[in-house]
């Protein structure tokens, strides 16, 4: 579980920016919190509201840029490869400067702090404590190319060797079984899904169709988007899937063939058309309808010819599902772009029910959605903003929570009066 995330000098952030996953001592919807210690909760969600180009789909970035490098960048590294950093360039300074990510999560009963800053050219600084007794100790500790350690040190010096100044020791360490560090490494290996890829890096889709309940999830959540859809029969190189299901061992052509179909259903709908109508999967949405003697009866539909917001919710579905059933952290930018707001209400609760989470899954998403902000599912210390200074060009992250607001706080009134800021200040004409 993710217990909070830092980051600074990075895209539109010059400072630091806190994402603190840690509930605050508010009464309302304590059921939905999760129980990390006897008297500390975690959140199962935040939800991330700002202006157009105010910089809130940068917290994605930078957590998706951390995570790809941390788990890559033993073998992306080469000796003369960049680090994927982006700085802060609206000043004359950032980019001198080192860009930091801190991680601070718990896995298997142990907390981790992790933490590497960098320039493109080299990881200034790193480190690595875990607490597998409740106490902070260190596991690792680096300041450019000097290597500190507390406990098995021939081997962790010997790995310290083999490391460049372009890699991080964490990654190497974690093929070279180093056993903390392998440990550590769970997390961002098996715990941390996305809703979508970003260009800091070469692409790499998650592969959801690893998940043999995958096909399973996207029929359930075309069901209860669409009240017209009754069924989904999918198809895999002219062979009928029956059951909506797939085997444990999935072939190799077919998760090919099953991640390109994820990948037309997230696009956008003038590119996923022809994708999804040449795809080696076939996906039919069975729906209801009259026949000529007026009885019911189902008739078929290809799926491109579904709505964009079907397709979306459809693309999310293994993702959320999978993060639900084994426990970890999903993060979707935009929620709602393309959905509905009940729809956007059934994800999201989806991770504050305790019946459809009882793993202690978490959710961080961005979203223009205000209704969100009724209160109706989500707690105060759940929202949180983003805003950019008109001075600086800097972004902002901050919580509801630094308000101090009141129980009886209208919070979507406030926010669309100004009252937190990360709003567009734009002159509306009068309509008489």
């Amino acid at each position: 579980m993710l217990i909070e995330f830092r980051f600074k000098n990075y895209r539109s952030f010059r400072d630091e920016a806190v994402l603190s996953m840690e509930a605050t001592g508010l009464g309302m919807y304590k059921s939905c919190l999760i129980k990390y210690k006897s008297k500390t909760y975690l959140l199962p969600g935040v939800a991330i509201y700002g202006k157009n180009g105010g910089g809130k789909s940068n917290v994605i970035r930078a957590f998706w840029l951390a995570v790809q490098f941390i788990k890559n960048a033993q073998r992306t590294q080469h000796a003369d490869a960049a680090v994927p950093v982006r700085p802060f360039r609206l000043n004359d300074y950032s980019q001198k400067e080192p860009t930091e990510f801190e991680f601070i999560y718990t896995i298997n009963g142990i907390k981790y702090w992790y933490l590497f800053s960098a320039n493109s050219k080299q990881i200034y600084k790193e480190y690595l404590y875990h607490a597998p007794k409740g106490q902070k100790a260190l596991v690792f500790y680096r300041e450019g190319q000097k290597f500190s350690f507390t406990e098995d040190k021939s081997k962790r010096n010997l790995i310290a060797e083999t490391v460049a100044n372009n890699q991080l020791y964490f990654s190497v360490a974690s093929i070279m079984n180093d056993h903390v560090c392998v440990q550590a490494m769970k997390w961002f290996r098996e715990k941390v899904y996305f809703s979508r890829d970003y260009s800091d890096i070469p692409k790499q889709l998650l592969e959801y169709s690893n998940d043999p309940d995958m096909l399973n999830a996207i029929s359930n959540y075309a069901k209860a988007a669409d009240v017209g859809i009754e069924d989904m029969e999918f198809e895999i190189n002219s062979k009928e899937i029956k059951g909506v299901s797939l085997p444990d061992e999935v072939p190799e052509g077919i998760k090919a063939a099953l991640t390109e179909f994820l990948q037309a259903l997230s696009q956008a709908a003038d590119n996923a058309e022809s994708k999804l109508s040449m795809n080696e999967v076939k996906a039919i949405s069975m729906h209801i309808g009259l026949n000529e003697s007026g009885e019911s009866q189902l008739y078929p539909l290809a799926l491109e010819d579904e709505s964009d917001g079907t397709r979306k919710i459809m693309s999310l579905a293994p993702a959320i599902e999978k993060v639900l059933k084994s426990g970890g952290i999903l993060l979707i930018d935009e929620i709602e772009k393309g959905l509905h707001p009940l729809l956007v209400n059934f994800i999201i609760a989806k991770f504050q029910s305790k019946d459809t989470n009882p793993k202690g899954a978490q959710l961080i998403c961005t979203t223009h959605e205000i209704e969100l902000m009724n209160m109706e599912l989500l707690r105060k210390d759940q929202i949180y903003f983003v805003d950019k200074s008109q001075d600086t060009g800097s972004s902002e992250l901050y919580s509801i929570s630094e308000f101090g607001t009141k129980t009886a706080d209208n919070i979507r009134k406030g926010y669309l009066l100004g009252k937190y800021g990360a709003i567009p200040e734009l002159d509306i004409e009068e309509v008489n």
